[in-house]
């Protein structure tokens, strides 16, 4: 089977029990699923960001329970590194202009770099990357 990367949002919706989301998860070989060292970051800048604008304690005690959710979470999830090759290959998705977000592109050229599948909810920006391989466990 082939390597499924898992993106942000998808991570986002296993987390969530997503029951399409989480009986895929649950039909794959654990050794085909890893996710990217960008989707990591973006889950932990995302709860890290509420920590500093939190207004009420039981704000802060939810940003800071998320945060530590997200750090336990990725101890059982393997994550594919942002190489110097996978840098490249961003930088010259980049220079495509193929009017998708940056991290999406770095998660893209991470994905090339392994030859993964990038299993995401957001088929639509992602399938515009050249030779990448797109799936949406959502539907």
């Amino acid at each position: 089977m082939p390597l499924h990367a898992l993106d942000t949002d998808t991570l986002t919706h296993f987390r969530a029990n997503h029951p399409k989301v989480v009986a895929r998860v649950a039909a794959t070989p654990p050794q085909d699923i890893a996710s990217t060292v960008i989707s990591l970051e973006e889950q932990l800048s995302g709860w890290y960001a509420l920590t500093k604008v939190a207004k009420t304690p039981a704000q802060l005690e939810h940003a800071y329970r998320k945060l530590a959710e997200v750090v336990e979470f990725f101890q059982d999830m393997p994550l594919l590194p942002f190489t110097v090759t996978a840098i490249t290959r961003y930088q010259g998705l980049v220079k495509l202009n193929l009017n998708v977000r940056k991290n999406d592109l770095r998660i893209a050229a991470i994905a090339l770099e392994h030859t993964a599948k990038v299993v995401t909810a957001n088929v639509r920006d992602f399938s515009r990357v050249p030779g990448l391989s797109v799936e949406d466990w959502t539907v």
